[in-house]
Formats: C-alpha cells, structure tokens, sequence
C-alpha cells in the first residue's frame, strides 16, 4: 500500500506522541501479490481449522484447554510467569508469590467467556472493549488504573520514563474519537477489505492508540478471535495468535512500530496472516492428536473391568480440567477415599494420571499427555 499513511507524530513538551490516521475510509489495495497468496492460505487453513467446531464432539472441552494456554501465553507477553500446570491449580494451592500471576491467566479466561456471552447481545463496541478490560484487571496488578475506563492521562510503551519510551501513544483526549473510528471501521459493510486483514488493522490500530493505562496487549489479543466469531469466519473461538505472538514477539513489536515510522503494512499483514497460517495448522494438528488420545484412552478404560465406568466419569472430567486430587475423584465418582485411591492406581498404571507433588498428603494428579497437547 503505497498510499497508506499511518499518521504523525506530534511534539508535547519534551516528548512526540504519535497520532494514527482514521481507519474508517476506503483502503487501496495494490500491489499485493505476495499478501495474496498469504490471504488465500489463511482462509483455506481458518475454513479446515473450522471444520473441527462442527464435527468434533465435546468441542467446547478442547477449546478451554485452547483458551487455557492462550491465557498464559498473553499473560507471558506482558511479564506473567504462569505455565499451564500452575495455572490449573486451584487458588489454596498457588504459591503466594505466584497468585497475582495466576490471577491474571483467570481473568483472562473469565474475560474470554464473558465476551462469547457478550457477543450474543453487543456489537464489538467501546462498551465491549471497556467491559472485556474490567474483567481482565479486576483484582489484580493495575486494578488502580482505572478499569474499564480509557485512559485520561498519556502513556508510553518501553523506556524508564516518557522521554526515553519506545512509543507513545496519542493523547488521551483523542481517544473516544479514535475508538469511535475504529467501532464505525468494524461494522461499515461499504469498505471493501477482506476480513483478514481488517483484522489485522484493527489490531494495529488498537495497538497504537493504547485506550487503557495497563491491559492493552491482552484486550487487542482477545479481540483477534471474537471478531473471528463475530464476523461468523469461525464458529467457536478456536484460533488463539499469542503463541505465535510470543514466540516472535521481536518481530511482532517492529512489525508495528514500522507502521507507524515507515508506514509499511504491507509487512504487518504478511507477518499477521503468517501467523494464521501457522496457527490453524498447529490448531488442526492438536485436534487430531486429542482425538487420538481419546480413543488410546477408551481402549485403556475397557480394560479396567468393573471400574471402567467411574474410570470414564473421571477422564471426561480430566478433559475439562486435567489436574485432579482424590477428593474431586470421590466426589465425581460417589466412592470412598480408599476406593478412589485405588482407581486412581489403575489410572496411573494406565499412564492416563501422574503425581506431581511427591507429598504423602494432598496429592495431585495430572492428565500429563493431554496437557502435553497443548505445551511446546
């Protein structure tokens, strides 16, 4: 895009902030061959990933899992240190020094789910956003930063202070003009931009104009799969990029900053359909491989004689949730303590559970292969 400007930055007292152009307008797609073939990559890859929330059963039980590591990934972006396993654990069980991260992987998932019930009745909004934002600071690191509210005083990105930042943002008294923009740029059916890369600029965009004291990343990521749902491109939200996000997190930062120094989105939107791509495919890969698992585990559970059918109860419940204690196995299964140890026994002879405390008391249990699915 030749034409494409992104916008100027602005001198304040002793620091330039930057502030974007309006999205709401026609866009001038030229000379885009290269993000062609990308774009037809990424929608055959999102249509096949698609295909799973419609043929898989119990669909839902894999996409927590998904929303799980989509959690603790985001989180690991901004500087939370919670992996899949701590972030499994009940609260009681996480270290003290580990539950304000641990609580922010929590809000994350909680605030994914309220934005599925909120799709249902409001459009992709400044409301939505500022909703989404108040569940994900809720009682945690920044819940003094105005929740739910943008931001009335300027911010940056990087740096000790404001002169030395990476990246400042625009004023804080442009921004209900820009998110305005940006909610018009949602639903105007008259621009004519393939979906793909809409949302790749609304992410750019979100980015850039940073409405919020804290929580900017984790809000523009949750916003890539639900307007992946909301735009009826997927089904369920089943396409998480944070992973991708992180692992190249350098590139992801200089693809945006080039936008706005070089005017280049031409880079931004091969990198963001790239990740797509990828992320589909290692999306449709997890599938299979759960699906695997789940008929190696039938198998297994046949054999386990009379406790097959309470062996069942609670593998169905490790789908959910694949960390588990005896007392959740009793509860599941109405047995008695000893009795639940005992199948738990079998389950670990059946390498479908694991013990990771090494305790004698309050042991847990991890389905470990199927958490595996979801690791590096």
């Amino acid at each position: 895009m030749k034409k494409f400007k992104a916008g100027i930055y602005i001198q304040q007292d002793h620091y330039k902030s930057f502030q974007p152009e309006f999205i709401n307008r026609q866009w001038a797609l030229e000379n885009m061959e290269e993000i062609i073939v990308l774009l037809s990559r990424a929608d055959q890859e999102l249509g096949r990933l698609d295909m799973y929330s419609k043929y898989i059963p119990n669909i839902e039980i894999s996409i927590s899992m998904n929303v799980l590591k989509e959690a603790t990934k985001s989180s690991k972006i901004e500087g939370t240190q919670t992996d899949i396993e701590e972030a499994l654990l009940d609260k009681e069980d996480v270290p003290l020094d580990k539950r304000n991260d641990w609580e922010e992987v929590q809000n994350y998932i909680q605030a994914m789910a309220e934005g599925m019930k909120m799709l249902e009745t409001l459009p992709l909004s400044s409301r939505f956003i500022k909703q989404t934002h108040r569940i994900l600071m809720q009682g945690v690191r920044g819940e003094q930063k105005n929740p739910g509210e943008f931001r009335r005083s300027q911010n940056w990105i990087g740096g000790a202070n404001i002169n030395d930042a990476i990246f400042v943002p625009p004023v804080h008294t442009s921004i209900n003009d820009l998110v305005s923009d940006l909610e018009k740029f949602i639903y105007n059916k008259k621009i004519y931009i393939p979906e793909l890369l809409k949302i790749a600029i609304i992410h750019y965009q979100f980015e850039t104009i940073h409405p919020f004291l804290d929580g900017n990343g984790r809000v523009g990521r949750l916003l890539i799969p639900l307007y992946l749902v909301c735009k009826d491109i997927l089904k369920k939200p089943i396409l998480y990029l944070s992973d991708y996000l992180e692992k190249n997190r350098i590139h992801y930062y200089d693809s945006l900053m080039n936008v706005r120094e070089k005017n280049d989105i031409d880079q931004w939107f091969k990198f963001f359909l790239y990740g797509i791509i990828k992320t589909a495919e290692k999306g449709k890969d997890t599938f299979d491989n759960i699906l695997q698992l789940q008929k190696e585990n039938d198998l297994k559970i046949q054999n386990l004689g009379s406790r097959a059918s309470n062996a069942q109860k609670v593998t169905n419940y490790l789908y959910v949730k694949p960390m588990i204690s005896a007392k959740k196995v009793s509860e599941l299964t109405e047995l008695s303590l000893p009795s639940a140890y005992k199948l738990i026994e079998e389950l670990e002879k059946s390498d479908i559970l694991k013990e990771i405390t090494g305790a004698q008391r309050k042991r847990i249990y991890i389905f470990e292969k199927y958490i595996k699915l979801f690791q590096d």
